[in-house]
């Protein structure tokens, strides 16, 4: 089974141009820097899954556990007949506002976003087949990039899950949501999913967890880089850390060396060197207050209608309606 419908507005020549200039401004930058996109290649991706099972991840059970016993007020607040979803990746949490926009009577067509047609090309067969009748169109696309490309069909109500948000920088961000506020109509609909401020111990337990899965996931970004760009980055040559920055309010996930290195990056033309002890960021993860993300979707342009936590209150799904 094959999409109905499929536009690409990211190639694979793109998305390794974005890399090249990404990876070119992020290790001449001081402190180094990469941007987590990088992160989510095939055996990223993999690695993430095993991730969101692990006790000390609770940034996704908890956001299961807050739509699940909040959609259908989700739905009914919406009021929308189309579902887009930012960064739709596998659509593991899709069907619980899926099934809540049909159960209101609303439900007509789906419209996932993601840069990777694979992601979708897996993900989306599968929800045809589960809901006769759904208008699905996919979009492979880099919504940070590019929110005009998502089409612009009947009363939408867009998710973005995961609490990617807070994967922002906040002048990013804002850019972010101004840009999606620009790109929706009075009366539309933003989901979004932020994870909430709480003891340092559990959020760096959540990056940093014991059996070594988050390690991995990090240092593969480096393989990335020596993949795409010839780089020749000694992935035993560095440590992973998870450090809370509370004037911040975010983790970050470094990689730091833990000896002198020097790097060779042909398809960029650049060496680069590492001291002992040296520190480059590969995330950052924003955890909100609902001061905050409410002052951030109003500065935007966005009214926020709706609050929506787990019941241990550990994550949040604020609504948002484009004024």
């Amino acid at each position: 089974m094959s999409l109905p419908a499929l536009d690409i507005h990211l190639t694979a020549d793109d998305a390794d141009a974005a890399l090249r200039r990404d990876a070119r401004r992020g290790l001449t930058s001081s402190p180094k820097v990469l941007t987590p996109q990088w992160l989510y290649d095939a055996r990223g991706s993999e690695l993430f899954e095993q991730i969101t099972a692990l006790p000390e991840y609770y940034p996704f059970t908890a956001e299961r556990e807050a739509l699940t016993g909040n959609a259908d007020a989700i739905a009914r607040i919406a009021d929308a007949d189309t579902l887009v979803e930012l960064g739709s990746g596998s659509s593991s949490k899709t069907p619980v506002l899926l099934d809540a926009m049909r159960d209101a009577g609303t439900l007509a067509r789906y419209i996932p976003v993601d840069v990777s047609p694979s992601a979708l090309e897996e993900a989306v067969p599968g929800l045809i087949e589960a809901y006769p009748g759904l208008d699905v169109h996919g979009v492979v696309a880099d919504f940070t990039q590019d929110l005009r490309s998502v089409p612009r069909d009947g009363r939408r109500l867009v998710a973005l899950l995961g609490g990617t948000l807070g994967n922002f920088e906040p002048a990013d961000r804002q850019h972010f949501l101004e840009a999606l506020a620009d790109a929706l109509d009075p009366g539309e609909a933003f989901l979004v999913g932020t994870d909430l401020v709480k003891d340092e111990a559990t959020l760096v337990a959540a990056y940093d967890d014991s059996s070594g899965v988050t390690a991995a996931f990090n240092l593969n970004v480096l393989a990335v880089l020596n993949r795409v760009l010839g780089a020749d980055f000694d992935r035993s040559g560095f440590d992973h850390l998870a450090v809370w920055v509370p004037q911040a309010g975010r983790i970050e996930m470094r990689l730091r060396a833990r000896r002198p290195m020097h790097v060779r990056v042909p398809e960029l033309d650049l060496e680069v060197d590492f001291a002992e002890g040296e520190e480059m960021r590969t995330e950052i993860s924003t955890k909100f207050t609902r001061e905050r993300i409410r002052g951030e979707l109003a500065a935007a342009g966005f009214s926020h209608d709706g609050w929506f936590t787990d019941p241990q209150g550990r994550f949040a799904l604020s609504l948002a309606v484009r004024r």
